[in-house]
């Protein structure tokens, strides 16, 4: 059997005392805003606004509504109201609310609130996409965020940059484990304390993972893009099972995907797809910049993880689905011939090679699909894609790659892209790091095409983007075992428009100019006189966005 990524990383573990859990904001127990807010999916004209109100009795009465109102400002001080509404929410999707706000401004920095039975959440901040020409955009990427495996320093890290047009999540933003020696390591104890596998289990992680004062604030302050992985449901996770869905507790698999899609559906700022299969993939325009396109390879038709070489090997097999496919194909030709300078594919599985085309290690990446691989090889080769970057999660380490249809064959080649793979919010690479250097070395003498790699550090990767060249920087801390740590740049590597060839940067760079970050709490009298609730029948008034089904 190949090796799985966490047998590949070679992890140790480690044991401390018990730790606490940290300091959370102190609110009244009638407080509704117990999980904070959140806005994601921005485009030029709209953007998703998210909270979730706790009754004021923890209830499961599926007759109870809570209503709430929103509004949209241009100020930190939400005094220039330009959007508001009203909702409503209900047990049905466990007291999560959610708003396509509509009718805004491309490129433009907005600040919102919720209000319940006179409770006002804190101040959100949110950004639309722009249009026409762009001449600098900044988004960071991360990925694996285990609640019980220590502290969200990254996510905290993230929250202070103002300078951010949006943050991508890739994946396995919650963890579907018990983690029991975890959680007496680090102290952050998941709830429930075992793997999760009913509706109700997922929505309760969810809520778990969402009272993190660190994931908080990173929502309040940046619109997020987010896609799922495997551990959103259950590890190596695929369209029929999951490799950790064999035991006899496992129960109905169907039953359990539609409760955990379901679950991260009410409890993400996505907006919901209208579509037939299970994925979520979607793609966003920059103006002429960038296209970036956020694939799903686990839900939307991903074939089982083969078992053996001939069966990898078949021509027949896909990882994205036949379906989605199509549409990324369509996507990469049309950014092309529009004249998109830099095509993104923000997706979940390492697409390089990590081993030889003939001795793949690990099944489970794009490496357990060649044929899919080459399929999108020569997409991109065959329609002149130029500028085609791979942002990729997963792997709990930093990852810099060329990427080539073989590149241990002889002889000179062109490569058709380049690859970024973030390092994770907090789950571990190695945890040694005497052990890490030593099997980064091992790696780097293997790869040809691998530029740089580090199996140690946590964090997140930065991208600065210009029509000339495209920087990734791997900003780093130093532990997640408390929160007292320190942050830095580990790395940083360009690109070149026009060329997919690495280089080490000179400098990181410079911050852009940006609006500021938004204030906390917005629940004082000065703020309530300064806003009008508006009309019930105001032509402005708007509804919660939701389906109550799972698919």
């Amino acid at each position: 059997m190949p090796l799985t990524r966490r047998e590949f990383l070679l992890d140790s573990a480690g044991t401390t005392l018990f730790a606490s859990a940290g300091p959370q904001r102190k609110q009244r127990s009638n407080y509704p805003f117990r999980h904070g807010i959140a806005s994601g999916d921005p485009l030029t004209d709209r953007v998703i606004l998210w909270t979730r109100i706790t009754p004021a009795l923890e209830t499961t009465d599926s007759e109870l509504i809570l209503r709430y109102r929103w509004l949209m400002a241009t100020d930190v001080a939400l005094t220039q109201v330009v959007r508001s509404g009203q909702g409503q929410t209900s047990a049905q999707r466990d007291f999560t609310a959610k708003v396509d706000v509509d009718g805004l401004s491309p490129g433009q920095t907005y600040y919102y609130a919720f209000e319940v039975d006179g409770h006002w959440s804190d101040v959100g901040r949110t950004r639309t996409l722009p249009t026409g020409r762009v001449d600098h955009l900044r988004i960071a990427y991360t990925s694996c965020s285990n609640f019980a495996k220590g502290f969200f320093n990254v996510y905290k890290e993230l929250a202070k940059r103002a300078d951010l047009d949006v943050v991508l999540h890739l994946g396995d933003y919650i963890y579907e484990y018990a983690e029991l020696e975890d959680c007496v390591r680090t102290g952050r104890v998941n709830e429930p304390l075992k793997e999760i596998r009913t509706l109700d289990e997922y929505r309760t992680r969810h809520a778990c993972y969402k009272r993190d004062k660190d994931l908080q604030e990173v929502h309040r302050q940046h619109p997020f893009m987010v896609i799922w992985d495997d551990h959103e449901v259950a590890n190596n996770a695929w369209v029929g099972g999951a490799e950790q869905h064999s035991d006899a507790d496992s129960g109905d698999w169907r039953q359990r995907l539609n409760g955990a899609v379901r679950a991260y559906l009410e409890w993400m700022p996505i907006r919901e797809p209208d579509r037939s299969n299970m994925g979520i993939y979607r793609s966003f325009r920059f103006g002429d910049l960038v296209d970036l396109s956020m694939l799903d390879t686990r839900l939307a038709g991903r074939d089982r993880q083969a078992e053996t070489l001939a069966e990898r090997d078949r021509n027949d097999r896909t990882l994205l689905g036949f379906e989605q496919e199509s549409w990324f194909y369509s996507q990469l030709v049309n950014a092309q011939q529009q004249q998109i300078t830099w095509k993104l594919m923000g997706q979940q599985v390492m697409v390089a090679q990590l081993g030889t085309n003939t001795m793949p290690i690990n099944y489970d990446q794009w490496d357990g699909y060649p044929a899919a691989r080459q399929r999108l090889f020569d997409c991109v080769r065959q329609s002149q894609v130029d500028n085609f970057v791979v942002l990729t999660g997963d792997i709990h380490s930093s990852w810099a790659l060329e990427l080539y249809d073989d590149p241990f064959a002889e002889g000179e080649a062109t490569p058709l892209g380049v690859e970024f793979v973030t390092p994770a919010v907090t789950s571990e690479g190695i945890a040694n790091q005497t052990r890490a250097s030593l099997a980064a070395s091992s790696v780097q003498a293997l790869l040809p095409h691998l530029h740089f790699v580090d199996f140690y550090y946590r964090g997140y990767v930065l991208l600065d983007i210009t029509h000339e060249r495209l920087q990734a920087e791997w900003w780093v801390v130093d532990n997640v075992a408390s929160h007292r740590y320190s942050s830095d740049c580990l790395r940083a590597v360009t690109v070149e428009a026009g060329s997919a060839r690495l280089q080490d940067a000179v400098s990181v760079s410079k911050a852009k100019a940006s609006a500021p970050l938004a204030p906390a709490f917005a629940n004082d009298l000065a703020f309530l006189r300064r806003w009008q609730p508006v009309a019930q029948d105001s032509s402005e008034q708007m509804v919660a966005v939701h389906s109550e089904g799972a698919y």
